[in-house]
């Protein structure tokens, strides 16, 4: 991927690609998956007039750095970036270098902490290398909205602010929720959406891209461009991918994840303990599995005789080979039916030392025992998996954290159903 570094946007590589495919068709890809088009009929005069034009659009997906590692729910917006890329079109990225260190407050009850300039700048070097994975590199143009945010002077930021009201800002469900619950809501954080929405206009966006959750942000930029002359973008939202539990929003925090730097195994076997009923929205949602094969699938669903069970591998192997490769793809599925459907433990199992030493009379709680081997994050991840009744210690399941345990070489811990070590004392 490259980076420009401000002035005049660079000019796309594929402008003089000639588009071959049909507008409909074109269409039929772009809105498969899509939760919400503002609006169809704008998309398909775009396509015609950069069709008769010669040239691809521009299509943007506003990022902030405010985390360092993307998970398959980050994905979903990003093949869909990937299909426009596919059908000849130029996409941007922007980072938010400059909005990042304010932070995005969907969602929010309160103020964000602001990151500093060198954990924006860290984190967007991160995100650019995950990114390869899903976009093409040659493809994609990564610019970052302090090139043009930060040249802005006051006159700027008065000029900027005049074309949106305060009761259009509190219009926002999380701004309105804080402003009648009598929670502060920082000045710095109106300006947010108008940031994001000005990226619309600094790179004359054709498309602007990105999850339900965005919809206020992304219909800014849509008025901000109107205001300062411009078309307005059309505004593409893709749904919100829930996690393994089927319930939540695939967060980390909330543990339900598959990270898209996962090892073969995990991935494989994280994607087994989703709930039937997500099947068919991951293979729509993360592969391109066609719109007939997909009905082929949901009908076999329905049918009282059917494991689901071969599907679920099938989505395993698949994203498995997505961000691994075919032979990673097959050894995870040999690896998991002899785990799992066996009763095996897997071949490569972590083994964990542990210092005689550390032990109160050949003992330790248990809370920092299962923290010990790695598998969690902390003594208070620890403690949620325990009570959760997520740990087995040799075959046995502990829900308890007021105990302490006898420590063994060789013993097992196991946490969920996918998570091993093997504890070693030294």
């Amino acid at each position: 991927m490259t980076k420009d570094t401000g002035g005049e946007l660079p000019v796309a590589k594929n402008e003089e690609q000639v588009f071959f495919m049909e507008i409909n068709e074109q269409l039929k890809i772009l809105k498969r998956g899509v939760s919400d088009l503002i609006s169809e009929e704008d998309l398909k005069q775009k396509l015609i007039e950069a069709q008769k034009e010669n040239r691809p659009l521009r299509v943007k997906l506003g990022l902030d750095p405010s985390a360092p590692d993307i998970h398959l729910g980050h994905t979903v917006v990003l093949r869909k970036l990937k299909q426009f890329q596919d059908l000849g079109h130029q996409v941007y990225l922007i980072i938010g270098d400059f909005t990042g260190m304010i932070g995005d407050p969907t969602g929010k009850s309160e103020t964000r902490n602001q990151l500093t300039k060198e954990e924006v700048l860290e984190n967007a070097k991160t995100y650019q290398e995950q990114f390869s994975k899903v976009l093409d590199p040659e493809k994609t143009k990564v610019v970052f909205n302090g090139d043009w945010l930060k040249e802005m002077d006051f006159a700027d930021v008065l000029e900027l602010s005049a074309h949106y009201t305060v009761a259009r800002i509190l219009e926002r469900d999380d701004f309105s929720k804080r402003y009648n619950a009598g929670k502060p809501i920082g000045i710095h954080e109106f300006f947010y959406p108008l940031m994001q929405g000005y990226d619309s206009v600094a790179i004359k966006a054709d498309v602007e891209l990105g999850g339900t959750d965005q919809r206020f942000n992304l219909l800014v930029g849509r008025k901000l461009q109107q205001e300062y002359g411009q078309k307005a973008q059309v505004v593409l939202m893709m749904p919100l991918l829930e996690g393994l539990d089927g319930v939540n929003k695939m967060s980390k925090s909330l543990d339900n994840y598959i990270g898209v730097y996962d090892q073969p195994a995990d991935m494989f076997g994280k994607v087994m303990s989703i709930p039937d009923a997500m099947i068919i929205r991951y293979f729509e949602l993360l592969t391109d599995i066609s719109i007939a094969k997909l009905n082929e699938m949901k009908a076999k669903l329905e049918r009282d005789d059917f494991n689901p069970m071969e599907l679920k591998k099938q989505l395993a192997a698949e994203i498995v080979t997505e961000y691994h490769d075919q032979e990673a793809a097959v050894e995870a599925r040999r690896e998991f039916e002899s785990v799992f459907s066996k009763g095996n433990l897997p071949e490569d199992i972590p083994i964990i030392e542990i210092a005689e030493a550390d032990l109160d009379a050949g003992e330790l709680w248990i809370v920092k025992l299962v923290a010990a081997t790695g598998l969690v994050d902390s003594n208070s991840q620890a403690r949620r998996m325990i009570k959760q009744g997520a740990v087995s210690i040799d075959d046995q399941k502990y829900e308890k954290i007021n105990i302490d345990l006898e420590v063994k070489d060789g013993m097992i811990i196991q946490i969920g159903k996918r998570r091993f070590a093997k504890i070693k004392l030294v």
